[in-house]
């Protein structure tokens, strides 16, 4: 008898606090299962994106292979359009960039290269767009739009190939002392013993060697 007593007491203040708080904690487990729902939604979108974009990213491969620069193109833009939250948008500029400088058409290039500088959200991909489009521009005589793409804070990570393309571009506005200085810092950021360190070294001896303060 006491057990049901007590059993009813327990009931009763249950009730009780059932009518106080039971409508917000029904909320607050609406609301937590939603958001878990959201988080679990958003998850398969990514996924769905991604899956997507892989094999758009297949089929611009192939137009790669049979050299169909204009398919590259379309494909690229496609991928930039759809899926531009997703690592595939860059590595397509980038690919893109490739087959367009390929069929010498430095314009396309430039364009994907671009997108992907300003629209990237890997740096690693972002810093090559730089180079190659630094390079790109170097090709066209447009030595201080060049400079301008190099310019900014990067990561240490890749300091040294963005002085290394600078060194390229003031060579060939015949400033060699500058451009000492430019694959001197290039040299110094990069891993010792390293293949790229041992090409910079070669350029910077054929320019005249370190730069003066660095001799000294």
């Amino acid at each position: 008898m006491a057990f049901n007593l007590e059993e009813q007491e327990q009931l009763a203040t249950i009730n009780d606090w059932w009518k106080k708080y039971g409508n917000l904690t029904t909320w607050v487990v609406i609301i937590a299962l939603a958001g878990y729902a959201g988080w679990g939604g958003w998850k398969f979108y990514q996924n769905s994106q991604a899956a997507q974009a892989s094999q758009l990213y297949e089929e611009l491969q192939k137009a790669v292979g049979a050299k169909d620069n204009a398919k590259v193109l379309r494909a690229a833009t496609d991928m930039q359009q759809k899926f531009g939250r997703t690592a595939y948008a860059e590595m397509a500029g980038l690919t893109a960039a490739k087959s367009a400088f390929d069929a010498n058409d430095l314009n396309g290039a430039k364009t994907q290269l671009q997108w992907v500088i300003e629209h990237g959200r890997e740096e690693a991909y972002q810093t090559i767009a730089k180079v190659r489009l630094a390079g790109v521009l170097l090709d066209q005589n447009a030595y201080d739009e060049g400079l301008k793409v190099l310019s900014g804070d990067v990561s240490p990570e890749f300091a040294s190939v963005l002085a290394d393309r600078k060194g390229d571009i003031l060579v060939a506005q015949n400033k060699l002392a500058e451009a000492r200085v430019a694959y001197q810092s290039a040299i110094d950021k990069s891993a010792a013993g390293s293949q790229a360190r041992q090409l910079i070294q070669i350029k910077l001896d054929a320019i005249g060697g370190a730069p003066a303060k660095a001799a000294a």
